[in-house]
């Protein structure tokens, strides 16, 4: 991975930030795309720090079609080279039964877990394709693969995006490069906190009583993914902490 370009978007938390560290602590030179451009050089300044990482930031909504394209294409030309793109960026707004659930909740989670992600995936293809090297990292859930009662949408946008990573796979094949779905179970972030719109109290009953993931249990795999031979791809990765057997059963200590 030294000196690979590699782009991680919803870099300034969570998945996104583990991934970051990793990658930097292989030798990659980073693009950072992120909404809290704050977070962002926050993380720059850890990274050269500890790594001596070069790091490109890009303060980005990854809904915003057009900001997409503009801000890939004033890439400088050292830059430009995408080989590794960790799409990342995705939430989850609400856990309500279908018939009361928030129309704006699932905008919201649709624009950003399946659009956002085709805005950058389809721009950065054509020069991955030409350059004859890349990798795509999407980053879903075991929701993308078991739905769960109040789940609706945010199930259906995660199943789309293992959708997606299958249909690359068919439209790549021919060409050298790699797509990945990585699906984690329950892993401890800022997830909760966006589901419940800020309840603290809510988000954190969600881990009490058993080990979820951490991120950086995800990113190892995302690396792990990202760095075999150019000739072995790592289609799916389903991973879930020893306490969890489904998207809804789980063992919780008392």
């Amino acid at each position: 991975m030294k000196n690979s370009v590699v782009l991680v978007t919803g870099a300034s938390s969570g998945i996104g930030l583990a991934c970051a560290h990793v990658f930097a602590q292989a030798g990659a030179k980073l693009i950072l795309a992120a909404r809290r451009g704050d977070r962002l050089e926050s993380l720059q300044a850890e990274l050269m720090a500890q790594w001596g990482t070069a790091t490109y930031l890009l303060t980005l909504d990854v809904r915003d079609r057009a900001a997409v394209e503009q801000s890939l294409s004033d890439l400088p030309a050292d830059w430009a080279a995408i080989e590794v793109l960790v799409n990342n960026a995705g939430l989850s707004r609400g856990l309500d039964p279908f018939q009361t659930a928030s129309l704006e909740d699932w905008e919201e989670m649709i624009d950003t877990n399946i659009k956002g992600l085709l805005y950058v995936t389809r721009f950065l293809l054509p020069g991955m394709i030409a350059r004859g090297r890349g990798h795509v990292i999407n980053i879903g859930s075991i929701a993308g693969h078991q739905t769960y009662p109040s789940g609706n949408v945010y199930c259906a946008t995660k199943a789309a995006v293992r959708t997606i990573s299958e249909a690359l796979k068919l439209d790549l094949l021919g060409t050298s490069l790699r797509v990945t779905n990585v699906d984690p179970g329950m892993v401890e972030t800022e997830f909760s906190q966006v589901r419940f719109h800020g309840d603290q109290e809510r988000a954190q009953a969600v881990y009490q009583g058993l080990k979820p993931l951490t991120p950086a249990d995800v990113a190892d795999v995302v690396l792990f993914c990202a760095s075999r031979p150019p000739h072995v791809n790592i289609n799916e990765v389903v991973l879930m902490p020893t306490d969890q057997a489904s998207a809804t059963l789980v063992h919780r200590q008392r």
